[in-house]
């Protein structure tokens, strides 16, 4: 099975296109569980406990843990087990480096945390990204249109063709996409992109940030990134799932929160 067709059969499973952002700040845990030895573990593996029922992906920022050293390296790979293996396990890492170094990372992402896939930068071109493709069953999401207001300086440029210098990035993507195990990130802040990027990319999986905080438009991502009954995309919220309450009901308020995310998703498609 390559890494779409898994993308695919997670989320027809679990009925969920959701995936919850793990990015994990110690200020902004919850006082009860200041005291306790391991803050971040604990804090992180609750989350997951508790919207797991409603998610298809969980989806850690590496520089929230690694920010914290060894210790947050050892919870990084704790918190992966956790997760199980019916769900789509995704390293926010935004690689991107030579092919020698990209061999290295990509051994660090797949063979020592265990993830399913990686996001990757792929501005230093094609041998910053093979490396990572060359197991079938794991998965590169590559930024291509980014949810962050600094896409306008150079993904928005205009090429002498007329094109974005995204829809050029994307039409190199769709070529080195031959194991069928590569997707993209695509901003839900941008929902009036959507449709022209799926007709270039019709069979690839999305991995969209965006919604929550940054204001992305749910409706019409949905209408125009989902591909039928594939339902090709991750629809990514962190903050406004893991951060929905600062009390001792955290965890509940994360797990209704990413129910929440899921129905809506749910109700627009039917």
């Amino acid at each position: 099975m390559n890494f779409t067709e898994k993308v695919i059969e997670v989320i027809k499973n679990r009925n969920s296109n959701v995936c919850v952002g793990l990015d994990i700040d110690l200020e902004k845990i919850p006082s009860i569980l200041k005291n306790d030895p391991d803050p971040i573990y604990k804090f992180t593996k609750e989350i997951i406990d508790s919207t797991k029922e409603y998610a298809a992906a969980f989806k850690p920022n590496f520089a929230f843990f690694e920010c914290y050293g060894p210790k947050g390296i050892e919870t990084l790979q704790r918190i992966t087990e956790e997760m199980g293996e019916d769900i789509v396990k995704i390293a926010d890492a935004k690689r991107g480096d030579i092919g020698n170094t990209s061999v290295r990372y990509s051994k660090a992402v797949f063979d020592f945390f265990k993830f399913d896939c990686v996001t990757v930068n792929p501005y230093m071109g094609k041998d910053s990204v093979l490396p990572f493709l060359e197991d079938e069953s794991k998965g590169v999401f590559a930024l291509a249109l980014t949810s962050n207001k600094g896409s306008q300086d150079f993904q928005m440029q205009k090429l002498a063709d007329g094109r974005y210098l995204y829809e050029k990035v994307i039409e190199s993507l769709n070529r080195w996409n031959e194991k069928k195990n590569l997707g993209l990130v695509v901003g839900a802040t941008h929902p009036n992109m959507f449709e022209g990027i799926r007709k270039l990319t019709p069979d690839m999986p999305y991995l969209i940030p965006g919604i929550g905080a940054q204001g992305g438009d749910l409706e019409n991502t949905v209408k125009y990134a989902f591909v039928e009954e594939k339902r090709l995309a991750l629809i990514n919220s962190s903050r406004g799932i893991i951060y929905a309450s600062s009390g001792s009901d955290f965890a509940e308020e994360a797990g209704r929160k990413a129910k929440e995310l899921r129905d809506q998703i749910n109700s627009i498609i039917e």
